[in-house]
């Protein structure tokens, strides 16, 4: 058997079509819908991730500002501007740029955000809808590997899942919303014995624990769909196994998930790529979630937001 490959880039592409239409089909119902991303000190790898999330949030119509602030800031300062941008009714999504520089508590000041602002989904209030089964902002990473679970056009009713990884922004989520779609779901972590034992006779498996190759294809079940979130750098090696190494003499990397591809290709039935899998889709769902915030914040004209929206 040869899996066939969830397409991220493609799914993504579908969901930034969506976007754009509702962005322009709210715009003469509600004010323009704007997020602001708050980045503190300097981050090469956060001034990328804020330049991409204009682009793509410009790109469906929705405004998108960056504001900068001092490595020195101190938290309660931020904490106040942050409440201070859930006051100001321009603004319908907040992002706080991670990670935040040593000696800031990221979980008081993200539970700052108000949910109904909260795009990325992490307010502790947001987690907690999702554990009674009626989500509003989801995080974006568990949402986006949902909606991959769902492209394949097969029903997570009934079906028996696997959640590798017990984080509270991927794994604990997916858990949630998998038993909120009616699946039954397992979950596994670093003191699970035996991994294998629970992953051989599922109907889905997800992993996102930063593991290269800890899922192998005699640990699947054949035709399995198989959702790949881990992203790791590894060396890239000539056909003798040796490292390859660039004109610098630096070692040269390539990016891979926590499947080994090869061989889970062979017996799962439908599987995410690395890169081009999870990624892309978790990029289109902010932007979702943006247009989700903006009908929370506007229930009274447009509704209240169920379900089936949100997937």
């Amino acid at each position: 058997m040869t899996a066939k490959l969830l397409d991220g880039r493609a799914l993504g592409r579908t969901i930034r079509d969506r976007v754009t239409r509702e962005v322009a089909s709210l715009a003469d119902r509600i004010p323009p819908i704007k997020l602001v991303s708050v980045d503190v000190g300097e981050n090469p790898a956060s001034a990328l991730y804020i330049r991409n999330q204009r682009r793509s949030a410009e790109g469906v119509g929705i405004a998108f500002q960056h504001v900068h602030l001092d490595a020195a800031s101190p938290e309660d300062e931020i904490a106040r501007f942050l409440l201070e941008l859930n006051e100001d009714e321009s603004v319908t999504g907040i992002v706080l740029q991670r990670p935040l520089p040593p000696g800031l508590n990221t979980r008081r000041l993200q539970s700052k955000i108000h949910p109904d602002k909260d795009v990325e989904g992490l307010n502790p209030a947001n987690m907690g809808f999702i554990v009674i089964g009626e989500p509003k902002l989801v995080p974006c990473t568990a949402l986006a590997s949902i909606r991959l679970l769902l492209s394949t056009g097969r029903s997570p009713r009934g079906m028996d899942a696997v959640v590798i990884g017990h984080s509270e922004i991927v794994g604990k989520p997916i858990a949630f919303l998998l038993l909120n779609l009616e699946a039954t779901v397992t979950v596994c972590h670093v003191a699970t014995q035996d991994l294998a034992e629970h992953t051989r006779d599922k109907d889905a498996v997800f992993v996102a624990v930063g593991k290269p190759g800890l899922v192998t294809g005699d640990m699947l079940k054949p035709g399995a769909i198989v959702v790949d979130i881990g992203i790791n750098q590894v060396p890239r090696l000539d056909d003798a196994g040796r490292p390859l190494f660039d004109e610098s003499g630096s070692p040269r990397q390539k990016v891979v998930g926590d499947v080994d591809f090869e061989s889970a290709s062979q017996v799962a039935g439908h599987l995410t790529p690395v890169p081009g899998g999870v990624g892309p889709v978790t990029v289109a769902t902010l932007l979702s979630n943006a247009v989700t915030a903006a009908r929370l914040q506007h229930r009274e004209e447009l509704g209240e937001v169920t379900f089936e929206q949100i997937v």
